[in-house]
């Protein structure tokens, strides 16, 4: 019998107890903190409402008989690229012209000047294209140059879109090192057993070490028994898949930025590939990213993306989860209603099929 576990991630648009209630109500299972734009401390009132409002949840009472909590995860920063702060979001159109520099030097009052991880900038050779939240946006360096204080690029906008501090970079075809925790994920780790975190999410794995050096933070914070979830958005991580399988609780298809290392059109396969490698040796595996990305706006979704649930569901997914449509969309309650009720759907027709 199959019972996928149903995440949604917290936000602006959930984070007060009545919301949160209602999501576990209509079978939320567990939640997401996203700490790439925040850190654990800031987020201590979401984490007591999540808490409270599970408290008052059916699910609670089901899930005592068993001695469980809410299952709350964080997803930390890790070795991923974004782009620093911006004194306000901007419209972005096709042509316009922007200036890459090092985070921290540009100015708040440019609209023109987009901050980026200093490593990122010696890279932008002329041509290399830069995509932007999970390829949404991309830009295409034309002129890279030194100034003063460093390396800054001029690019030109190909695909337009409304720019926001914090989101994605990637640089198709470039590999840039950086260590797997940063400071904040480190401090985040020191107080995820105070906080009751059950499972922490590390973007961009690349390898085994990545896992491990995750592993040992966590033990060294005494909180060894939180759950790892590896989540996979490179063509390293995905190449490496096999080493990877010991060394997490559960792998992540991440489809955002996976998407954006390969021609979307290969993000099937790829996705197909990866939940077979976890099949054949029982690693749970859980897959994310734009699951109902329509309802964010709209209070009903595709055909499309209900199919998507369900195809995550026969391939065998331990767990799927809301990002955007729970955080900031407009109706966080109905899509997770959507989502579990498809997958529900989808495992009732699969049980019914091999007679469980």
């Amino acid at each position: 019998m199959m019972c996928t576990k149903i995440y949604g991630t917290i936000g602006p648009a959930c984070h007060d107890t009545d919301t949160l209630v209602r999501l576990f109500e209509k079978g939320m299972t567990g939640i997401r903190i996203n700490l790439s734009h925040s850190d654990l401390s800031a987020c201590s009132e979401w984490i007591k409402n999540i808490k409270f409002a599970y408290k008052k949840t059916e699910q609670c009472r089901a899930d005592n008989a068993n001695k469980t909590k809410p299952e709350i995860l964080m997803d930390l920063c890790g070795p991923e690229l974004r782009l620093g702060r911006l004194r306000i979001e901007r419209e972005l159109r096709a042509g316009d012209m922007l200036t890459l520099v090092a985070e921290g030097r540009n100015n708040l009052f440019d609209p023109t000047e987009l901050p980026v991880p200093e490593p990122v900038l010696p890279h932008l050779a002329s041509g290399q294209q830069i995509l932007v939240d999970d390829g949404m946006i991309l830009l295409e360096a034309e002129e890279l140059f030194r100034d003063r204080i460093g390396y800054a690029a001029e690019c030109k906008v190909v695909r337009a879109g409304v720019l926001k501090s914090g989101k994605s970079i990637a640089l198709p075809g470039i590999t840039i090192e950086s260590p797997t925790l940063t400071e904040s994920d480190l401090e985040n780790i020191r107080l995820a057993k105070e906080y009751g975190i059950t499972g922490v999410m590390l973007p961009f794995v690349r390898n085994q070490d990545d896992l491990r050096n995750l592993k040992q933070a966590l033990i060294d914070a005494d909180a060894g028994d939180v759950r790892i979830f590896a989540k996979i958005e490179n063509m390293d991580g995905v190449k490496r898949l096999p080493e990877l399988l010991p060394y997490c609780d559960e792998i992540v298809i991440a489809r955002g930025d996976l998407g954006n290392a390969m021609p979307l059109w290969e993000l099937p396969v790829v996705q197909e590939q990866i939940a077979t490698a976890c099949r054949e040796v029982g690693k749970p595996f859980m897959v994310v990213t734009q699951m109902l990305a329509s309802m964010e706006r709209t209070a009903v979704p595709t055909r499309a993306e209900v199919s998507d649930i369900f195809r995550a569901t026969q391939q065998g997914a331990a767990s799927v989860m809301l990002t955007g449509e729970t955080a900031a969309g407009e109706h966080p309650v109905e899509a997770m209603e959507y989502m579990v009720n498809t997958v529900r759907a989808a495992e009732g027709y699969l049980n019914r099929l091999t007679g469980k």
